[in-house]
């Protein structure tokens, strides 16, 4: 459906809707959405360009009740996402939002059976469907369609080549705890300036790639894993250390300190693997990779160092 110009006037039953259900409430709903967002934010729709797509119901006979629907219900979405993203992830919400503003328009896309979000020239765009218009109001903001949205939006620098699922999972996941694992692992070898590098552009590289090429299968959250899982392969390392004996045994960790002898501890997706079917864990250029391929990413995390004493 090809977008429909304002209409001209609207019906006085309908004005005197807009004027009490909207108007009237539009500079609370933005002081509300404002305080949960921490910077001012506005509300930016044109009920006589809305009206062109009301055809009946709700949205026609309601219109300013409708409008105050959608915002009332962003205001409520946009603090349940808040509250799981944290301060960072409201950071980046207003980063790549630049404009501050939330505008309602129909999705001539086709993208939503219902209505949506997507983010377009700085502004966040609630979406509706041809004839969808007042439907499902309150899910139009859901926070997996918000994330997608902010997937999809440029990064807020053009040094970030991760998505923001991916760093969001990074910060919440993997950096409040990566530190503790590399210590633990540190004392175990007795190394305590062991380095952990998690490589986690190229992993989302990869890991895109295939996914956008669709050669294989890979398991399609993988933006939102991509911290933890990362962090769960070093837990893994530190449980098949301790299970080898590297806590008690003095010649393994001169083993280990030969062969790694840069002191560092990488993972990586690789395109095939050496000795396993799953994960395994490879010694290249003074290194220990801890490895698997993009279809297997997050399979049997716990097995990548099993055989890290052959390596050796």
């Amino acid at each position: 459906m090809s977008k429909l110009p304002p209409v001209e006037k609207l019906p006085l039953a309908l004005r005197k809707n807009i004027r009490d259900d909207w108007d009237n409430k539009k500079l609370d709903l933005e002081q509300q959405i404002s305080n949960i967002l921490t910077v001012p934010w506005t509300v930016d729709v044109n009920p006589n360009q809305l009206y062109a797509y009301a055809t009946e119901g709700y949205a026609k006979e309601s219109l300013g009740s409708c409008i105050a629907g959608y915002i009332t219900g962003a205001a409520y979405r946009l603090k349940e996402f808040v509250d799981h993203a944290g301060e960072e992830g409201l950071k980046e919400l207003n980063t790549i939002c630049s404009a501050h503003t939330i505008t309602i328009d129909l999705d001539d896309t086709g993208r939503f059976p219902y209505c949506g979000v997507d983010i377009h020239e700085g502004k966040l765009r609630i979406l509706f469907a041809p004839e969808r218009l007042g439907v499902n109001i309150d899910d139009a903001i859901n926070r997996d369609i918000l994330l997608k949205a902010l997937n999809e939006a440029p990064a807020p620098t053009s040094e970030d080549k991760l998505s923001f699922a991916a760093r969001s999972d990074i910060r919440n996941e993997y950096e409040p705890r990566a530190e503790a694992i590399r210590a633990e692992i540190g004392q175990i070898l007795e190394k305590p300036d062991i380095k952990l590098n998690p490589n986690f552009e190229s992993t989302f590289a990869k890991l895109r790639e295939e996914s956008e090429a669709k050669k294989i299968d890979i398991r399609s959250d993988w933006e939102n894993v991509l911290g933890s899982f990362t962090r769960m392969y070093w837990e893994g390392l530190v449980t098949q250390l301790k299970c080898q004996k590297f806590d008690q045994d003095e010649l393994l960790r001169e083993g280990f300190h030969e062969a790694v002898e840069k002191g560092e501890i990488a993972f990586r997706i690789v395109d095939q693997l050496k000795y396993d079917s799953y994960c395994e864990c490879d010694i290249e250029d003074g290194v220990l990779y801890l490895q698997c391929t993009a279809k297997n990413w997050g399979t049997n995390i716990d097995n990548a160092a099993e055989k890290l004493v052959d390596r050796l």
